[in-house]
């Protein structure tokens, strides 16, 4: 049961319409479809409050569709977040976004399993090994930044970051919400993390 509910898209103003409609086009990049509705609910309880979402959802719209990190590396990040956060409804959407940034079903498997695993190049443990770091201590370890600064320039450093910081607020607001999946979106999360 949601604890703030969607407001329904009839009732939205004619603006946040018009908003959310141009944040969906410039994130998927093609006109808002009703095949590609996905994460609704999201946006229909924040359209209860305009003047919070569309500034979120700007700055959002650069962690989506203008970051320096690749729509791989953000999904690997945003996963681990919402396996970490226990976020079944920020998984469910991120694993269908992940696959479409070319995660495989054994990687997405392994972002919450094994997220020091061998099989993970060495940019993608680190990349791992951050989001729990920033979770944890709100700092990225030396060693682990030492690994990313090799690979990575300053402004994909700095989009890690508040990726991270962005997912891990989103999944505190869906869970505390109580925001609901939409028709057909299986909210699956594997086991809690450990300790």
């Amino acid at each position: 049961m949601p604890r703030i509910s969607p407001l329904p898209k009839p009732e939205w103003s004619p603006e946040m319409t018009a908003f959310v409609d141009g944040f969906r086009s410039s994130v998927i990049g093609r006109k808002p479809t009703q095949e590609n509705q996905s994460g609704s609910n999201l946006l229909g309880t924040l359209a209860r409050y305009p003047a919070l979402a569309q500034p979120f959802l700007t700055f959002n719209r650069h962690l989506l569709s203008g970051t320096s990190l690749t729509a791989r590396q953000r999904e690997l990040l945003v996963l681990r977040v919402a396996h970490l956060r226990q976020c079944g409804y920020e998984w469910a959407q991120h694993v269908i976004l992940g696959e479409r940034a070319g995660l495989t079903a054994e990687e997405i498997t392994r972002i919450a399993a094994e997220p020091v695993a061998a099989e993970w190049k060495p940019l993608d443990r680190a990349m791992l090994a951050a989001v729990d770091e920033l979770l944890a201590e709100g700092i990225i370890a030396e060693p682990t930044w030492a690994a990313l600064s090799g690979e990575l320039t300053e402004d994909q450093l700095m989009d890690l970051v508040f990726t991270v910081g962005t997912y891990a607020m989103v999944a505190m607001a869906l869970r505390s919400f109580g925001i609901e999946p939409e028709e057909g979106l299986v909210p699956y999360l594997p086991d809690p993390p450990k300790g």
